[in-house]
């Protein structure tokens, strides 16, 4: 146990969440295009937050990407519930400092969404984009670890474009999980983004390893 990779992690998560839920407030009080900013906020958010604190911890910021790390055998079982336990923390007080800021509709509106009858097709689009984040993610982090640090806020970027109109483009229970309970909107549809990023990160690094055992042969 590291208690200074878990508060890097508590503070870069906070950095994420805090940069792109004001992005999307921004974004709705100037009727600017969500479907570009909003994406751009995520992941300058995230580049923002590997350059402050990815160097302490390995810049996860996002329980999915911890899974996928523990999958891979670059994490312990108990570092990964101690840096998940930190990214839920960082994620509601970037909610908590938006709320005390702004107000619970702010706080409300950076909750993730996806339109009504569509819980099933924002499940898989959730799996599927978390499975591209994570399959960059395990690849650059070994094969490229010096383009790691623009890489992964792009490939956020690009998968924020893919996913806001299907299913809100959490790709991170904690970035999710934080809004729903400060804003007090959490339901049942919480539930596609946390199991929808968790299995997500599961198929991305089955497609690793499957892409690594091939280039062995």
């Amino acid at each position: 146990m590291d208690a200074r990779k878990y508060l890097a992690e508590l503070i870069g998560t906070f950095i994420l969440v805090i940069v792109g839920s004001m992005t999307i407030v921004a974004a709705r009080s100037m009727n600017a295009p969500i479907l570009v900013v909003v994406p751009f906020g995520f992941g300058l958010g995230l580049l923002a937050a590997i350059q402050s604190a990815g160097y302490v911890s390995g810049g996860h910021f996002n329980p999915a990407v911890t899974i996928g790390a523990l999958l891979d055998r670059r994490i312990d079982v108990v570092n990964a519930v101690g840096y998940i336990v930190a990214q839920v923390v960082g994620a509601i007080a970037a909610s908590g400092a938006l709320l005390f800021v702004a107000d619970q509709a702010a706080v409300q509106a950076t909750a993730s969404g996806f339109p009504a009858g569509r819980m099933g097709q924002a499940l898989v689009v959730e799996i599927l984009l978390t499975g591209i984040f994570l399959l960059v993610i395990l690849t650059v982090t070994k094969r490229a670890p010096n383009h790691a640090a623009f890489a992964i806020p792009l490939t956020l970027i690009a998968v924020h474009m893919a996913g806001i109109p299907f299913s809100g483009a959490s790709v991170n229970p904690a970035r999710s999980l934080a809004p729903a309970l400060v804003g007090g909107t959490i339901d049942q549809n919480i539930v596609v983004w946390i199991v929808g990023p968790i299995v997500g990160a599961a198929l991305g690094w089955v497609l690793y390893r499957a892409l690594e055992d091939a280039s062995t042969r």
